[in-house]
């Protein structure tokens, strides 16, 4: 259920079965970790979108960690976990695109690690998963799942999650995935569709992806927009995401912490066997299948264009560029809403739930 940046990862359902918990806030640096004395150095989002008409400055490298090109950093003090829930601001609160700004990423970063109002559903192996309900008369959701990677360096999984031609290695879900066009050198637009469990419709959804590294962390966010080029199939239901992405958050030099936090409306009233099965099966299956990505990642990107990472170098990117004019806020009820709440799980899923959250995942070809 689970997906990348690029769209909606977890399918949300309500509160569901799970028992009340707290959110655990991430591991503490292990040894070896440089110590932080002063203020955390943060990227500024809003120095990091200039038009596309300036020319992209050149990567600068600093020790063995990697910034995107026109990121210089601002000495901020990074931002509290908050005591109590916060909903992102629908479409970031705008109803023109914009490309996202500081505030939304401090906002983005406050929630994933908040630990009030969240259902425990799952926990195990240095997985969990939280589910939290908005309305309880409709299948909007938040979805949340925290996993330990202690062979992965945060870099790694944040090049991982960006790779797209790797993502269809491992990632059994998609049906397809593209890029469209570039906003700015931290901002794009893109397409993807992913399978539902059976007998539900596939999803898919346009959406509007920023990312911005934070010192040893990183944040990769989007929410959707609507295309001219490309408006709902017919045989796929337009999804909608409030506001989806990944904190990755750096524990020494090949670990890190994982952080995926979803608000989705995927337009139709979904059975409640979904949402239990996306937050106790689906989701930790999706978070254990890409550790094992992320570890093969190095392997394969050494045969695959070893030098290319576009998300780091700007000035490597082929796709177009596109005005935030051509665009519009993608609004959930401008879409036709689907009743699926009667369709049962078919026997197919159902043979193949109990092994949905073990580690025995199809390997990467």
């Amino acid at each position: 259920m689970m997906k990348g940046p690029r769209a909606a990862p977890g399918r949300p359902g309500s509160g569901g079965s799970g028992a009340g918990g707290r959110a655990r806030t991430p591991a503490p640096a292990r040894p070896g970790r440089e110590a932080r004395t002063g203020p955390r150095k943060v990227a500024s989002a809003s120095a990091a979108a200039p038009t596309l008409s300036e020319p992209p400055r050149r990567t600068q490298e600093s020790r063995t960690r990697t910034r995107a090109p026109g990121l210089p950093t601002l000495s901020m003090e990074k931002p509290a976990a908050s005591t109590e829930p916060q909903g992102p601001r629908p479409a970031l609160g705008r109803e023109s695109v914009q490309v996202p700004d500081d505030q939304d990423f401090r906002s983005f970063r406050s929630e994933c690690e908040a630990e009030v109002g969240w259902n425990l559903t799952y926990s195990k192996a240095g997985v969990s998963v939280w589910v939290q309900a908005v309305e309880m008369d409709r299948t909007l959701h938040k979805i949340k799942c925290r996993m330990e990677c202690c062979d992965v360096p945060a870099e790694t999984l944040y090049d991982v999650l960006h790779d797209i031609e790797y993502r269809k290695k491992w990632d059994s879900n998609v049906i397809e995935t593209f890029d469209i066009a570039r906003l700015t050198v931290n901002a794009d637009v893109g397409y993807y569709s992913w399978r539902c469990p059976k007998p539900l419709k596939n999803r898919d959804v346009i959406t509007l992806r920023s990312w911005l590294p934070m010192g040893a962390d990183y944040i990769i966010m989007n929410y959707s927009v609507k295309h001219p080029k490309y408006p709902p199939r017919k045989d796929l239901v337009r999804a909608v995401s409030i506001q989806t992405g990944y904190l990755i958050q750096s524990t020494g030099p090949k670990s890190c912490v994982i952080t995926y936090l979803a608000q989705v409306d995927p337009k139709g009233s979904l059975p409640k066997w979904v949402v239990n099965k996306s937050s106790q099966f689906l989701a930790p299956k999706a978070m254990k299948k890409m550790y094992k990505a992320c570890i093969k990642y190095p392997e394969w990107k050494q045969k695959h264009q070893p030098h290319f990472k576009p998300w780091l170098h700007p000035e490597q990117s082929p796709l177009p560029s596109l005005a935030l004019s051509e665009l519009s806020v993608q609004h959930a009820d401008s879409l036709e809403n689907i009743d699926e709440s009667a369709v049962t799980e078919s026997r197919e899923e159902r043979a193949g739930g109990a092994g949905e959250g073990s580690d025995d995942d199809t390997s990467l070809t």
